[in-house]
């Protein structure tokens, strides 16, 4: 007589998880789906499948598959709290290294899976915004924002197109300029050269590349 595991006649039986255990295994079911089929080829019935569980269970927690698929983005690529050394630039440069390693290759194989079917899916544009344009935002203002306290910051850096220039010319690096790995040479260019003499608070302009 064969025996069979449970999962061999129907994937969704098996042991029975919830929360953060069934949310891990379905991120990772999509990230193995995006990896092998891309974002066209990625489906609910995919993923559940290959997450043993149903697609209801999935879309009681994302409505599409542009949310599920930056969710599993950001399951692999999770940010630290925003930094605060007391200097701007100490700041300015962690964040831009951390953003830098998070869409560096591999993990950033995904994101550019992401935004090579931005154009055809308004859906996916939204869900970028609002899970990742939207994050990164906030954490360039609370750095800013304390910048700006302290006087090594201008008030009108708070903008959102001018707080968010350091990271779109990283992005600029890896999704236009194709650089599989965004050397730190940039980072500190990108930083000493353009971002820091525009943000900068007037009575603040001493050589950046002697603040530390």
């Amino acid at each position: 007589m064969v025996t069979t595991s449970p999962q061999a006649g129907d994937p969704r039986k098996g042991p029975r998880r919830r929360g953060k255990v069934l949310e891990q295994a379905i991120l990772q079911a999509a990230l193995d789906e995006l990896a092998e089929v891309g974002y066209s080829g990625l489906t609910m019935d995919r993923v559940a499948a290959r997450a043993h569980t149903n697609k209801t269970v999935i879309y009681r927690r994302w409505p599409h598959r542009a949310a599920l698929a930056v969710a599993a983005y950001l399951h692999v690529t999770p940010a630290d709290d925003p930094p605060d050394t007391g200097d701007l630039r100490a700041d300015v440069l962690a964040l831009l290294r951390g953003a830098a390693q998070r869409i560096s290759y591999p993990q950033g194989a995904i994101l550019h899976i992401l935004a090579a079917e931005m154009g055809n899916e308004p859906d996916l544009v939204r869900a970028a915004r609002d899970q990742l344009v939207d994050t990164s935002l906030a954490r360039w203002l609370t750095v800013l924002g304390k910048a700006v306290a302290r006087g090594q910051a201008r008030p009108e850096a708070l903008s959102p197109r001018i707080a968010t220039v350091a990271i779109d010319l990283v992005r600029h690096e890896y999704l236009v300029r194709g650089a599989a790995i965004i050397a730190d040479s940039t980072i500190v260019e990108i930083v000493d050269t353009i971002y820091l003499p525009l943000v900068r608070a007037s009575a603040d302009t001493d050589d950046p590349g002697t603040r530390r």
